[in-house]
C-alpha cells in the first residue's frame, strides 16, 4: 500500500506540473498573439493616416487646377493669343505710343524673352567633344505643327523633307565618326619596302700630309636607306625604323675591344638619315651588320614548337593569342562543362607541360614561349680596291609604317573648318522660321477675332486671368472660394480633421522636446 501511495503521489505531482507548464505556455502564446495584434493595428493605423494625408494633398492639388483642366482647349488658344500679343507688342511704334489692351507688363516680359531667344540659341549652338567625336548642337528650326502653314506656304513641305533628310545625314555622319574613332584605336599599318644602301670609301696614306689623319690609310663605311615610293611629304629618318644597329668587324684585325660598333635607341635619340663608321686600315675587311627593327606594337618570335603548331614565326602578342584561340576552337579543346578550362591535346601538353589549364593562364604561360625577334643579318666586305669604290650594295627590307589614311581620319575628326559657317547658317534659318511661326500666330489671332469678336475677347480675358494667377503663384480658384457653399463640400471635413491631426502632432513633438530638455 505504501508503494502504491507513493506512485499515486508521484503521478499527481507530475500531472499538476505538466498542467501548470501547459497553462504557462498557453498564457505566453496569448501574450505574443496580443502583441502581434497590437503591432498590426498600429501599422494599419499608420498606413491609413499616411494614405489619408496623401489623398488630401492630391485633392488639394486637383481643386487648385480643376478649372484649368476643364478648359484645356481654351488654354491652347490663349497660349497662341499670348504669342500673338508678344509679336504685336514688338511692332509698337518707337515714338512712345502704346497699344490698348491688358497685360502690358506680362507682354513686355515675354517679349524680352522672345528677343533674347536667338542669342541664347547662339550661345547654346556650340561644339561638344564627346569621347573624341565632334557633336554639333543646332537650334530649333521646325515649323509649327499645323496643316495651315502647309496650305499657306506650299514650299514648307519641301523644307520639312529637307530637315528630315538633314537629320538622317547627321546621324550617318555621327555613326561614321564613331566608326573612325574605333578604327583609330587599332594599329593601322602598311607594309613598305625600305631600301638599304651600304657603301664604303678608302683613303690611302699620304706620307707628305702634315696631320696624323692623312698619314694613315683608313676606310669609311656608310649605311643609309630610304622608303621606296614614299608618298608622304615628311620623310621618315632612316634610324626611325630600327631599335638597334650593330656592326661587327674582323676581331683579328681590330682586337676584342674595338671590333664592335653599336647604336641603340634611347628616349633622347636624335633621328638620322644614316650611319658612318671610320677605321684605320689598308686591307679589305669582312663585317657583319645586325639590324633590329623597331616594331610598333612589339612583335615576338615564337618557340619553335608553338611556331610549327600555329604556323606563325614572328607576330604581336594579340595576334598570337588570337591564333591560339582559333586553334582551340578548331580542335574543340574547350571543356564542354566548364568553358573556362582548356583540355590540352598532345601538342599543347608538350608546349605548356600540363593536361588542363585555364584560358586566363595562357598569357602568363605564353611569356616564357616568346622570344625577341631575329635581327636582320647582312654580311658585307669593306673593299680597299680602287676599282670597287663606286660599288654600292642594296638590300630591300620589309617594314611597317603608319597608314596615311590614319592621319586623314584624325584630321577629319578634329576638323572644325566649316563649323562656324554651318552655325551661322543654322542661326539664320532659325530666325527665319521664328518669323514664319510668329506671322502664323498673328494671322490666327486676327482670323479668330474677325469671326467672333465678343467670344474671343471673353476667352482672351479668361486666359489673361489664368496667366496672371500662374504668374502670382495663386493656388485654388478665388471665384469658388469666395462662396460659402465651397466650404460645405465633403472634402472640408477631411481637411479639418487633417489640420487638427497635424497640429496635435506638432504640439506633441514640442512637448516631447520640452520634456526631454527638462529631464536632461
Amino acid at each position: 500500500m505504501v508503494i502504491t501511495s507513493i506512485i499515486y503521489n508521484i503521478y499527481i505531482y507530475l500531472y499538476i506540473s505538466i498542467s501548470i507548464s501547459i497553462s504557462i505556455y498557453i498564457i505566453y502564446i496569448y501574450i505574443y498573439i496580443y502583441i502581434y495584434i497590437y503591432i498590426y493595428i498600429y501599422i494599419y493605423i499608420y498606413i491609413y493616416i499616411y494614405i489619408y494625408i496623401y489623398i488630401y494633398k492630391c485633392h488639394s492639388r486637383t481643386k487648385g487646377t480643376q478649372t484649368q483642366d476643364t478648359q484645356a482647349g481654351n488654354q491652347q488658344m490663349a497660349s497662341t493669343n499670348q504669342q500673338t500679343r508678344n509679336n504685336a507688342r514688338n511692332q509698337e511704334p518707337k515714338d512712345g505710343s502704346t497699344r490698348r489692351g491688358g497685360g502690358t507688363g506680362r507682354t513686355q516680359g515675354h517679349r524680352g524673352k522672345t528677343e533674347q531667344r536667338p542669342d541664347k540659341e547662339r550661345a547654346d549652338d556650340k561644339s561638344l567633344n564627346t569621347q573624341g567625336v565632334m557633336v554639333i548642337l543646332k537650334p530649333d528650326r521646325h515649323l509649327l505643327p499645323s496643316v495651315q502653314i502647309r496650305e499657306l506656304v506650299p514650299e514648307s513641305q519641301a523644307y520639312m523633307d529637307l530637315l528630315a533628310f538633314e537629320r538622317k545625314l547627321d546621324q550617318t555622319i555621327m555613326r561614321k565618326r564613331v566608326d573612325i574613332q574605333e578604327a583609330l584605336k587599332r594599329p593601322m599599318k602598311q607594309k613598305r619596302k625600305l631600301r638599304l644602301y651600304i657603301s664604303n670609301t678608302f683613303n690611302p696614306a699620304r706620307p707628305d700630309a702634315d696631320d696624323s689623319d692623312g698619314s694613315i690609310a683608313s676606310w669609311e663605311l656608310r649605311v643609309e636607306g630610304k622608303l621606296l615610293d614614299d608618298p608622304g611629304k615628311q620623310k621618315k629618318k632612316f634610324s626611325s625604323f630600327f631599335k638597334s644597329l650593330v656592326i661587327e668587324l674582323d676581331k683579328d684585325l681590330y682586337g676584342p675591344d674595338n671590333h664592335l660598333v653599336e647604336w641603340h635607341r634611347t628616349p633622347t635619340t636624335q633621328e638620322t638619315d644614316g650611319f658612318q663608321v671610320k677605321r684605320p686600315g689598308d686591307v679589305s675587311v669582312r663585317c657583319t651588320l645586325l639590324l633590329m627593327l623597331d616594331y610598333q606594337p612589339p612583335q615576338f618570335k615564337l618557340d619553335p614548337r608553338l611556331a610549327r603548331l600555329l604556323g606563325i614565326h614572328t607576330q604581336t602578342r594579340s595576334c598570337i593569342i588570337q591564333a591560339l584561340w582559333q586553334y582551340i576552337k578548331t580542335n574543340k579543346l574547350q571543356d564542354s562543362h566548364d568553358k573556362e578550362y582548356i583540355n590540352c591535346d598532345k601538342y599543347f601538353q608538350q608546349i605548356f607541360d600540363c593536361p588542363r589549364l585555364k584560358f586566363s593562364e595562357i598569357p602568363q604561360r605564353l611569356t616564357n614561349l616568346l622570344l625577341p625577334p631575329d635581327p636582320i643579318v647582312i654580311n658585307h666586305v669593306i673593299s680597299v680596291d680602287p676599282n670597287d669604290q663606286k660599288k654600292t650594295a642594296c638590300y630591300d627590307i620589309d617594314v611597317e609604317v603608319e597608314d596615311p589614311l590614319k592621319s586623314q581620319m584624325s584630321s577629319f575628326l578634329l576638323s572644325t573648318a566649316n563649323q562656324q559657317e554651318i552655325a551661322s547658317l543654322d542661326n539664320k534659318i532659325h530666325e527665319t522660321i521664328e518669323s514664319i511661326n510668329q506671322l502664323k500666330i498673328q494671322r490666327d489671332f486676327m482670323l479668330s477675332f474677325s469671326r467672333d469678336p465678343k467670344g474671343y475677347i471673353q476667352d482672351w480675358l479668361k486666359s489673361q486671368s489664368r496667366d496672371l494667377k500662374l504668374m502670382t503663384d495663386v493656388v485654388g480658384n478665388p471665384e469658388e472660394e469666395r462662396r460659402a457653399a465651397f466650404y460645405h463640400e465633403p472634402w472640408s471635413q477631411e481637411a479639418v480633421s487633417r489640420y487638427f491631426y497635424c497640429k496635435i502632432q506638432q504640439r506633441r513633438q514640442e512637448l516631447e522636446q520640452a520634456l526631454a530638455v527638462r529631464n536632461t
